[in-house]
């Protein structure tokens, strides 16, 4: 295996440019970068990113922890995030929780031992102190754990707002919404208080369906919703809380031959690709927008540059077919 000893003979410079052209530090001239490239192009040389990151005291690696890259929001936003993190010369570490708290300390765990330079959280579990315990830059997604790690989130106030009024302005007067499990302290939550406020103030009629404390579990949603409609089969309005279940409400309204939107009006939160394939009515996360704003809000505090804690990001309503 070539070392870096053979790559400063092979280009005819010194240990010390080698080391300088790996890291990027300092002039280089051209001809002595192309060359020192050459070699190592030759020698099929690999730089060792651990004695790397030691010297720099840096690893340039970001690790991400969300409940499941399978969930369409946090696979578009794992995408996002790789992909800014990409752009400035960050490397990602993706784990998936699963909301097991056990796993998201053993992901944690993990990472330190990496050397990771920061941590995203789209998953968090854990008590507060184990997040402030951790001494390293962290963002979290949707929670506000702590008023000294920064959080992003979207409008999510104004948009169960959005999604509300539109269905009491097209006509619906007994309405349901169909939301993680209020229990959670999630920001989230906000979009159920929107709704609630919007319902009450127009002397609409609704129902709350909460899922189980496992929101991301996909299998529970089918049933839920055929119960819905089995108990209340006169509903003619379903903001749901996330794109996926909304896709499962329309299948249920065909098994319980019910027009969209002619009999019963959906709106989802999110907006992902999804979303559009099939038509939904949705209010529409910044998805791209809060995976660039993470990545940058890791790199501010690796810079001791100034920072804002608090992140809402705005929203916007998409109208399609289910409205």
């Amino acid at each position: 295996m070539a070392t870096i000893k053979d790559v400063a003979e092979l280009s005819g410079v010194t240990v010390t440019t080698v080391s300088r052209v790996l890291n990027n530090r300092g002039y280089i001239g051209e001809k002595t970068r192309d060359k020192v490239y050459k070699a190592m192009t030759q020698l099929d040389y690999q730089p060792n990113e651990i004695a790397r990151s030691l010297l720099r005291k840096r690893s340039f690696i970001l690790g991400l922890i969300v409940p499941s890259v399978g969930h369409p929001f946090f696979a578009e936003l794992t995408e996002s995030i790789e992909n800014h993190a990409y752009e400035n010369g960050f490397k990602v570490l993706l784990c998936n929780s699963h909301l097991d708290n056990l796993k998201e300390r053993d992901y944690i765990d993990m990472l330190r031992s990496h050397k990771v330079d920061g941590i995203i959280m789209g998953s968090h579990t854990l008590k507060v102190d184990d997040y402030l315990s951790l001494k390293m830059p962290l963002v979290t997604i949707d929670r506000r754990i702590s008023g000294s790690i920064p959080y992003i989130a979207s409008d999510n106030f104004q948009g169960g707002k959005l999604a509300t009024q539109l269905l009491i302005k097209c006509g619906c007067r007994k309405i349901a919404i169909i939301c993680g499990n209020l229990n959670l302290d999630m920001l989230a939550n906000k979009r159920y208080e929107a709704f609630l406020v919007e319902t009450v103030n127009n002397n609409v009629w609704y129902i709350c369906i909460q899922t189980d404390i496992d929101v991301f579990d996909v299998d529970q949603y089918e049933e839920l919703v055929r119960r819905m409609f089995l108990e209340y089969p006169d509903i003619d309005g379903v903001f749901v809380s996330g794109d996926v279940i909304a896709l499962h409400v329309l299948k249920a309204c065909r098994e319980f031959n019910k027009r969209v939107p002619e009999d019963i009006k959906i709106v989802s939160y999110d907006d992902v690709r999804l979303a559009s394939l099939s038509s939904l009515t949705a209010i529409k996360q910044p998805i791209d927008e809060i995976g660039r704003l993470a990545v940058n809000l890791i790199i501010k505090q690796i810079n001791n540059e100034p920072i804002s804690y608090s992140n809402i990001l705005p929203v916007s309503l998409v109208e399609r077919e289910t409205t």
